[in-house]
């Protein structure tokens, strides 16, 4: 019995945390602050964390999905280099959500 626990806790210690960082953008997110997050998008790809990118909308906002995922699948493009498309662009009641991983090394 103790040999087994020690085997499983040396297992569960060399298991990889995957690590999910997130980045929130609006339906009309202004040129600089799209540049100024995507940056901060390709450091956690490079740092082999996992990448949650979602657009928000508020109130009435909701009538530009069109520019929610246009601004995504324009992130997607950007950090094409960095990373892959796990799951593409869906809408979950306010917020409209996309996730990346990070390329192997």
């Amino acid at each position: 019995m103790y040999e087994q626990k020690k085997r499983e806790k040396a297992l569960k210690s060399k298991a990889t945390k995957v690590v999910i960082k997130e980045i929130r953008f609006g339906p009309q997110t202004d040129e600089h602050d799209y540049e100024f997050k995507k940056k901060h998008a390709e450091k956690f790809l490079k740092d082999g964390a996992k990448l949650k990118a979602f657009v928000f909308f508020k109130g009435r906002s909701i009538v530009f999905k069109e520019q929610g995922q246009i601004l995504l699948l324009r992130l997607a493009q950007d950090l094409e280099e960095f990373g892959k498309v796990e799951q593409m662009p869906q809408l979950e009641g306010k917020r409209m959500t996309m996730f990346i991983t990070p390329k192997k090394k």
